[in-house]
């Protein structure tokens, strides 16, 4: 069955799944000391506030990445499993 799908669309699947998690990883690295709440009524968090902006700039770029290689892995995944269970469907029905 595993002769059906190409060796070169398998490795393509993968290398689309691992960029996928490692823009993920990196989302949830950037994001980790995003705070929840900030207080800026005051002059002296100037710096949190430029600290918190500059994360939500670099999500905001990242955002389109994570979602065409999330689309991309997910679309490539069910091909993938499409071909199968259709050669699987094939071959009982003989």
């Amino acid at each position: 069955m595993l002769d059906t799908i190409p060796l070169a669309v398998w490795i393509a699947d993968g290398a689309v799944i691992l960029c996928f998690l490692s823009l993920l990883a990196y989302r949830a690295q950037v994001t980790r000391y995003e705070e929840d709440q900030l207080f800026l009524s005051e002059d002296s968090h100037q710096n949190e506030q430029a600290e918190q902006a500059e994360i939500v700039r670099k999500v905001g770029k990242l955002q389109p990445l994570v979602r065409i290689f999330g689309g991309a892995a997910g679309l490539m995944t069910a091909a993938i499993l499409g071909v199968f269970v259709w050669g699987a469907m094939k071959t009982m029905l003989q």
